[in-house]
């Protein structure tokens, strides 16, 4: 595995320090306002971008159809696939009934604008996206509780085109313990047939959200590769909804990949940049080694305009998952979910431009960018 944190600490400071040394205005988007040239990557058009978890649309206006400027973001992005979540998570009260409706809503979004989108059934539909320079949407559920104690649901969210669940969402549930239950007592029985019937049918198994007993236990007992699609580095910043490196090093030995994300949790402190996201690449790329990281925003394609009206709704948000007992540390109205200079639909290229810089490799690069998550599909799905 090549060593790139040589230098990781002294980049980290000079880039953190100098991005935030800017105020950040209040009523525009956050993007780097840096020249062009700086976020170019020449491989970036011929490489299958994918990102573990995300989706089309703003933050802006959550739950809303998808207007011309979305579209234009989902074209402007070069993305070739998305983990979108179509099911509510971490409640029980109403979620069948709501993965039914977030499916349909994302169908007839589809419908709407087949010369940008397409929805995800085969692993051969990622090089039609490519092709046709569309977005594969791919129906994924970040908790189990959409399934309840039936587990010929999972047959059911497979027809309507679910093809990754992730078991738990930050507490416990039938299936198993998320990583804020303090018990952290592992899959349950029935968690342990739900992978088993997860293989069976070809539905990636995702662990992003889960304890470390339930992640390290899923790992062991699936037969096929699992994923981490959205996570960091416990090692880099100190968090619940971060992995340490046994449990990565466990998820490389067994196939698997990470997602990293641009998510508050890069941090133990203070808002998250570029600096802290190439720093749990890295080590990532550190631990696991080239074949097993990618990258999984947890964010929209377009960007965040930070206005009154958004921070209200952010500061309910995070009112709301406090109540309901989800909210991980690291989860403050200080601290946004994205990151401010990645805050563009090119932030895969900026990613790209920042790991060349830092002297990575192309090949591992485009890995990085969507050929491991490739790769670990074509092992999950058939063709």
């Amino acid at each position: 595995m090549t060593d790139y944190a040589s230098d990781r600490r002294r980049f980290l400071s000079a880039i953190t320090t100098s991005a935030l040394a800017t105020a950040i205005p209040a009523t525009r988007t956050l993007a780097a306002d840096a020249p062009a040239a700086a976020s170019q990557w020449g491989g970036y058009a011929n490489a299958s971008v994918i990102d573990g978890l995300g989706g089309p649309g703003s933050a802006n206006k959550p739950g809303a159809a998808l207007d011309a400027a979305d579209l234009a973001d989902v074209r402007a992005s070069g993305l070739t696939a998305v983990n979108l979540t179509v099911g509510p998570v971490g409640r029980y009260a109403r979620d069948y009934d709501g993965a039914v409706e977030g499916i349909a809503h994302w169908d007839n979004e589809i419908a709407a604008h087949p010369d940008v989108l397409m929805k995800f059934h085969r692993s051969n539909d990622l090089a039609e996206a490519k092709r046709s320079g569309r977005l594969a949407i791919i129906y994924g559920f970040q908790d189990t509780t959409p399934l309840g104690e039936d587990l010929d649901r999972l047959d059911v969210f497979r027809g309507l085109g679910v093809r990754i669940i992730q078991l738990t969402y930050n507490r416990r549930n039938l299936v198993g313990d998320g990583c804020l239950e303090p018990g952290d007592a592992g899959l349950s029985l029935f968690g342990r047939e739900l992978v088993e019937r997860m293989n069976a049918r070809d539905v990636l198994v995702d662990l992003s959200h889960c304890g470390r007993r339930t992640t390290d236990e899923a790992i062991a007992l699936s037969k096929k590769p699992v994923a981490i699609t959205h996570a960091g580095c416990a090692a880099v910043s100190d968090l619940p909804r971060n992995k340490n490196d046994a449990t990565l090093r466990k998820l490389a030995e067994r196939g698997g990949v990470i997602g990293i994300y641009l998510m508050p949790y890069l941090r133990t402190g203070g808002q998250p940049m570029a600096a802290d996201v190439i720093a749990h690449i890295e080590h990532a790329l550190d631990v696991c080694g080239e074949d097993h990281v990618g990258i999984g925003t947890d964010g929209t394609i377009s960007s965040v305009q930070l206005t009154a009206e958004y921070k209200k709704a952010f500061a309910d948000e995070i009112a709301e998952r406090r109540q309901r007992g989800v909210s991980a540390p690291g989860e403050t109205t200080a601290v946004y979910t994205f990151v401010p200079d990645l805050n563009t639909p090119r932030r895969f290229e900026k990613i790209a431009s920042l790991l060349a810089k830092r002297g990575t490799p192309d090949r591992v690069i485009e890995k990085i960018l969507g050929g491991n998550f490739l790769r670990l599909f074509a092992q999950t799905w058939p063709a």
